[in-house]
């Protein structure tokens, strides 16, 4: 999965998008200028690869990519808030913005947003922070399932971010290389529960953190098949996507150049990886994948959305009462 940089393709895109070892596409602020040059993009993309996956991180807060035009997603923090008050009540909310999130992109178009996360807000990770759905399991498995349910209603899978836990590092994973010192027991009796919970409820993707858990891997999540076969696939019984997060990133320098990423990451379990904001890294990366052996027996297509008639009464009564989260 790799991006292209404005708001139409280039020849050069349209040539890359036809590769056949590409398989998705993440879109960015910076492709976004209006719903009308939205749908014209995609429609280019659609007709360069029919089949493409195209994606976007749209969870709300200060990460929805899309704004003008489209409805203002509170962090996930204000449901926890709720929560406290009314937790019948933030559950609601948490399936109706699931549901509004989903049906604004799939109407355009667009198969996934890389959303629910599902890490624990230990107040200790800016990078997570406010879009974390809470600071306990039992909020967090209940507020992420309602907003997966949502999703689901309006025909988008759902992708459940950062396995097997980001927020109890202070460090940010795309400028440093992030380490947690604690033990596998501490890590699986808390923030390896939601991804339990959410998996056991039909969760379609994962992506992986890049964080080095220094007690029992020297490897990042996203490049150990400890976490990724052992412990996903086999110990969680997890048989989704299992997406890369970005190859860019700097907590995945620890694997070398851009085609030793990709190789590691492959090899550790992933289905599919991102390259994002390098498009030299993004060709070095296809260069490798035309001759790696592929031995992918989990569908991607799985994640392509599933068009449905929009409900405009549901739509227009969630979208008039979103000025209580004062977003």
């Amino acid at each position: 999965m790799l991006d292209v940089q404005g708001y139409e393709l280039t020849n050069e895109e349209r040539a890359l998008l036809r590769h056949s070892e590409v398989g998705g596409l993440i879109l960015f602020s910076r492709n976004y200028q209006s719903k009308a040059q939205l749908q014209a993009l995609v429609a280019d993309i659609r007709q360069q690869r029919a089949d493409i996956l195209i994606a976007v991180d749209h969870e709300g807060g200060r990460v929805q990519r899309f704004r003008d035009e489209f409805v203002r997603i509170p962090p996930m923090k204000k449901l926890a808030e709720l929560w406290l008050a009314d937790p019948v009540a933030a559950q609601q909310w948490a399936e109706d913005l699931g549901w509004l999130m989903a049906a604004e992109l799939v109407e355009l178009d667009i198969d996934i947003s890389f959303a629910p996360v599902l890490d624990i807000d230990w107040a200790r990770s800016e990078i997570i922070g406010d879009r974390a759905f809470g600071t306990q399991t039992d909020q967090v498995i209940a507020l992420a399932s309602c907003f997966m349910k949502g999703m689901h209603a309006a025909g988008m899978a759902a992708t459940g971010k950062h396995f097997p836990g980001h927020g109890w590092v202070a460090a940010d994973s795309h400028l440093d290389i992030p380490v947690d010192e604690r033990s596998f027991e501490s890590i699986r009796n808390v923030d390896l529960v939601p991804f339990r919970a959410l998996v056991s409820q039909g969760l379609e993707a994962i992506m992986p953190a890049h964080i080095i858990y220094q007690q029992i891997d020297e490897h990042t999540a996203g490049f150990s098949s400890f976490w990724l076969k052992q412990v996903l696939r086999q110990e969680l019984g997890f048989n989704g996507v299992i997406f890369s997060d970005d190859l860019s990133m700097e907590g995945a320098t620890v694997a070398g150049n851009f085609a030793q990423r990709a190789e590691a990451a492959l090899a550790a379990g992933c289905d599919m990886v991102l390259v994002c904001n390098h498009p030299e890294g993004a060709k070095q990366v296809l260069a490798f994948l035309e001759s790696y052996p592929s031995g992918n027996t989990v569908s991607i297509q799985t994640m392509r959305r599933k068009p449905l008639d929009i409900d405009t009464e549901r739509f227009a009564r969630i979208a008039s009462q979103m000025e209580c989260f004062n977003v």
